[in-house]
C-alpha cells in the first residue's frame, strides 16, 4: 500500500477506531494501522454516567447510530446481544484488614454502595473488550476507514509538512504517507519509542505494579453475604471494589460468564507477594483476604495472568509538530474509580472538534495540554485515595470527592449548562479546584473525621446526588428527590431537572 492519508491512527483499540469513525464522518481520509490483530485481550473495562453521556453526544453530532446504542445497558442488550457486556448499577466498595473476614455490619461500615442509576435498563456497563474493540475496528472500516493489521512500522519520518510511515506486514513491504499522526497505541507505545519522547512522573503518585486475568466461576459477593437485601443495589452489578493496606482489587462481571478481576498493588506489597511469579502472588494475595478468597474458591482463570510494573505512566509530551498522543497513549494511572474511558471520550471529543475547526497546529497543542491536565488532576484524586486505603472512613470521603465532581459534570452536561462544569473534576472552576487540591493534601494527613468536614464543605457547591450523609449509612441510592433538591446548583429549576429525567429515562 502507497498513498496518502489525512489522518493516520495507530492502534485500533476502541479509541483509535472511533476516532477513524468520526474523521471518516467528516469527510477525512483515515489510514488505521495495528500491529497485532483482532480479536485481543486488554483490560480498561468499565463505563460511567459521563463516559455513556459522552457517547451520545459522539453518536449524535457526527451522525454514528450505530454508536448511541453502547451508551445504557438496556438498549446495549437490544441491539448488540452478542457483544460481551456487564451491567453496572453503580460503584461497591468494602474494606478489608489483612488475616480477617469482612463481615456486614447494621450500619453499612466498612462499605459503601453508589448507585449512578435507579434502573437496569439506564445502567452503565462493563466493555468485554475483545468482543467491543472488534466491533469498533469493523464499524471503521464500514465508515470508510483504510485498516492494516500485523503492521510493524519503523520509525516515522517527517518531512516537515507530511509523516512517511513505513513498515513490514505478512503480505509484505508497507509505506504510506499521513498529514497527521494520531497515536492510541497504549502507554509507551508507538511514537513515544519512536519519537524518543520523554516519560515523567504524576507528582506524589506512588509506585504501583498492576496483576489481572479473567476468570469463570467467580462467586457472586451477595451469594456470601445474604444480608444486602434492600440494598440500593446488588453489589455484583457494579465496579465491585476490595480495598485494603497497600493497594486494592477490582471485579467486574460479563454477561458471557467472564469475570474480569486484578489487584493493583503498591511497590511494597507488590514486592513481598513476588508478583514476579504471578500465581502464587496472586494466591497470597487472596489468603491475606479471607473473604475475597472465599469468593475465588471455585474460579478458574481463563488464561495467563497479566503484570504491569509500574502501572502508572505519564508521557512528558502529549503533541508535536503534526502528531498527537490520545489520552490512552498519554498516560494510564490507574483502574480506580473507571477514569479512564472518559478521559479517552473527552481527548476523542476535543480531537473531533479539531478537525472540524480546520485542524491547525496551535489546536492539537491545545488538545495535547487539555490532554496531560486531565490526567495529572485524576493521578491528584488517586493519590490520595492511595494514601487512605487502610482507613475506611478516609477512604468513602475522597470516594465523594471523584463522585460529586463526576455526577455533576454530566448533569451539567444533559442539561446544556457545560460552561458550569470546565474540565474533568471541574478542575477549571477555579474556587473548587482548589478547595478540591487542599482536600486530597489532606488525606492520608488528616484525621478521618477533619477530612470528612472538609470534604463535606467542599463538594457542598456541587454536591447534587446527597453524597456525605451520614443518615445514609454509606448506602446511597439514585434518586430523583436529590437532584430536585439541589436544582439551584445547577441554575435550573425543579421543572427543567424533571424533564431532563424524563428524557434520560430516568422514570422507566
Amino acid at each position: 500500500m502507497t498513498a496518502h492519508f489525512d489522518i493516520a491512527i495507530i492502534g485500533s483499540g476502541f479509541a483509535g477506531s472511533l476516532l477513524a469513525s468520526i474523521a471518516r464522518s467528516l469527510g477525512k481520509s483515515v489510514i488505521l494501522i495495528e500491529r497485532g490483530e483482532h480479536p485481543r485481550f486488554t483490560i480498561g473495562e468499565s463505563s460511567t454516567p459521563l463516559a455513556n453521556l459522552l457517547i451520545e453526544t459522539l453518536a449524535d453530532r457526527y451522525q454514528l447510530p450505530w454508536l448511541r446504542p453502547f451508551s445504557k445497558w438496556g438498549t446495549w442488550q437490544a441491539t448488540y446481544p452478542n457483544i460481551g457486556c456487564g451491567l453496572k448499577r453503580g460503584f461497591s466498595f468494602f474494606h478489608h484488614k489483612a488475616g480477617h473476614n469482612w463481615s456486614f455490619d447494621p450500619y453499612h461500615n466498612h462499605q459503601l454502595l453508589v448507585a449512578a442509576s435507579p434502573s437496569d435498563a439506564i445502567a452503565d456497563t462493563h466493555w468485554h473488550r475483545p468482543d467491543f474493540d472488534l466491533f469498533l475496528q469493523s464499524q471503521a472500516v464500514a465508515d470508510g476507514a483504510e485498516y492494516t493489521d500485523k503492521t510493524n512500522l519503523s520509525a516515522p519520518m517527517w518531512d516537515g509538512n507530511s509523516w512517511l510511515l513505513s513498515g513490514t506486514r505478512p503480505s509484505g513491504n508497507f509505506q504510506c504517507r499521513t498529514r497527521w499522526l494520531i497515536d492510541a497505541s497504549g502507554p509507551r507505545g508507538y511514537l513515544h519509542r519512536h519519537l524518543n519522547l520523554t516519560e515523567t512522573s504524576f507528582a506524589g503518585f506512588p509506585n504501583t505494579v498492576g496483576l489481572w486475568s479473567h476468570f469463570s466461576n467467580v462467586h457472586r459477593w451477595e451469594s456470601l453475604h445474604p444480608q444486602f437485601q434492600g440494598a440500593p443495589f446488588p453489589p455484583d452489578d457494579a465496579a465491585l471494589h476490595h480495598h485494603f493496606d497497600g493497594g486494592w482489587m477490582w471485579i467486574l462481571r460479563f454477561n458471557n460468564g467472564i469475570v474480569s478481576a486484578g489487584f493493583a498493588l503498591k511497590e511494597h506489597l507488590a514486592t513481598e507477594v513476588g508478583t514476579h511469579q504471578p500465581e502464587q502472588a496472586w494466591q497470597k494475595l487472596l489468603n491475606r483476604l479471607p473473604s475475597v478468597r472465599a469468593q475465588f474458591s471455585d474460579a478458574l482463570s481463563l488464561r495467563p495472568f497479566s503484570i504491569q510494573a509500574p502501572l502508572a505512566f505519564r508521557t512528558g509530551e502529549a503533541s508535536g509538530k503534526g502528531w498527537i498522543h490520545l489520552p490512552t497513549a498519554a498516560g494510564f494511572i490507574d483502574p480506580l474509580f473507571s477514569t479512564g474511558f472518559a478521559l479517552s471520550l473527552l481527548g476523542i471529543e476535543r480531537l473531533g472538534r479539531w478537525i472540524e475547526g480546520g485542524m491547525n497546529p496551535e489546536g492539537l497543542a491545545d488538545c495535547g495540554r487539555e490532554t496531560l491536565a486531565d490526567l495529572d488532576t485524576t493521578a491528584d484524586l488517586i493519590a490520595a485515595a492511595y494514601r487512605v486505603m487502610n482507613d475506611p472512613d478516609a477512604f468513602q470521603s475522597v470516594t465523594h470527592l471523584y463522585l460529586a465532581a463526576a455526577s455533576y459534570s454530566e448533569t451539567a452536561r444533559r442539561l446544556d449548562r457545560s460552561h458550569l462544569a470546565p474540565g474533568f473534576l471541574l478542575r477549571k472552576r477555579p474556587r473548587f479546584y482548589a478547595n478540591i487540591q487542599r482536600c486530597f493534601a489532606a488525606a492520608g494527613h488528616s484525621p478521618a473525621p477533619v477530612l470528612a468536614h472538609q470534604v463535606a464543605e467542599t463538594i457542598d457547591e456541587v454536591n447534587i446526588a446527597g453524597l456525605a450523609d451520614p443518615a445514609k449509612l454509606n448506602w446511597y441510592r439514585a434518586v430523583a428527590a436529590d437532584l430536585l433538591t439541589h436544582a439551584h446548583l445547577l441554575e435550573a429549576t425543579p421543572t427543567e431537572i424533571s424533564e431532563m429525567l424524563i428524557k434520560t429515562g430516568f422514570f422507566s
